[in-house]
This record gives structure tokens, C-alpha cells and sequence, in this order.
């Protein structure tokens, strides 16, 4: 079973919308793996994902209401077995914090897709198609992600 373990910026839009994606898409495929997701900074620890986040995911059956908002700490690189960084800036903190022999478990999210390396954009500023935008770009992911997997 693999562990993984998704990064944004405030663990409110794009990281627990990653995790409640995989976590329905392993269910529909009868798949184990241990999820969660955090927030490289502190601003909302506590608190549930932006309601935006939650009403766009749930229109497409990715409920994510439940999650609670926590920070990445220094345990997160030994429990987790792939960290996926929801854009550049994100991978840049995560590896300051990992040790070298941690470094080969930090990914962006879309590296498995054609888009490459590019970042998820954040859409908290944005409008409800800025949102929409980022769940499709986070179910192309992973969709990429248990292909790959799967495949292991």
C-alpha cells in the first residue's frame, strides 16, 4: 500500500481536493492506499476546505467537507511514500525540508501527465471556473498517478 500525502499552500483547495479525488477514484477501482493531504503554511489549521473547493468537488462526487486542515512536518517524509506538491513553489519548500534521502518521494502532481511539471494553479482568488479548472486539472493527475501505480 502506498502512502501519499498532497501539498498546497493552505491545505483549503488544492490538496484536499487531490486527496477526495484519489479517494473516490480507489474506492471505484477496489485499490488500498493510505491518503492525506497538508499545508505548507499555517493560516488555516483547523478549519475545513474552502467552501468553493467543497461545493465544485462535490458536483462532480468528491465530498471533501470532512477534511481538517493541517501543516507538513518533518515526520510527514518518513510516513509518507510519495508527496506530491501542487506547484513549483510548494516542491521548492518540501525539498528544504526533506533530507537527501528523502528527495526521491517529492513529485509535482501533474509529472505524470502531458503537462508535465506545470504547476496546478491556485484558484482562491479566482471565480468558481477558476476552481472548476483546477479539479479538472487535478482528476487528469490522477487519473495519471494510479495508472502509474498501478503499473508498479
Amino acid at each position: 500500500m502506498t502512502r501519499i500525502l498532497f501539498v498546497c499552500t493552505g491545505n483549503i483547495c488544492r490538496s484536499p481536493t487531490a486527496e477526495g479525488v484519489f479517494r473516490a477514484k480507489l474506492r471505484d477501482l477496489n485499490m488500498s492506499h493510505s491518503l492525506d493531504s497538508a499545508a505548507t503554511h499555517s493560516y488555516h489549521i483547523g478549519e475545513h476546505p474552502d467552501p468553493r473547493a467543497c461545493n465544485v468537488a462535490r458536483k462532480r462526487g468528491y465530498p471533501i467537507d470532512d477534511l481538517i486542515v493541517r501543516q507538513i512536518h518533518r515526520g510527514d517524509f518518513d510516513a509518507f511514500d510519495l508527496i506530491l506538491a501542487m506547484d513549483s513553489g510548494h516542491e521548492r519548500i518540501l525539498r528544504r525540508l526533506a533530507d537527501d534521502h528523502q528527495q526521491d518521494r517529492i513529485h509535482m502532481y501533474l509529472s505524470k501527465t502531458p503537462h508535465g511539471n506545470m504547476d496546478v494553479p491556485d484558484p482562491y482568488y479566482g471565480s468558481i471556473r477558476d476552481f472548476e479548472h483546477m479539479l479538472d486539472l487535478i482528476e487528469e493527475g490522477a487519473n495519471s498517478w494510479l495508472d502509474h501505480l498501478s503499473s508498479q
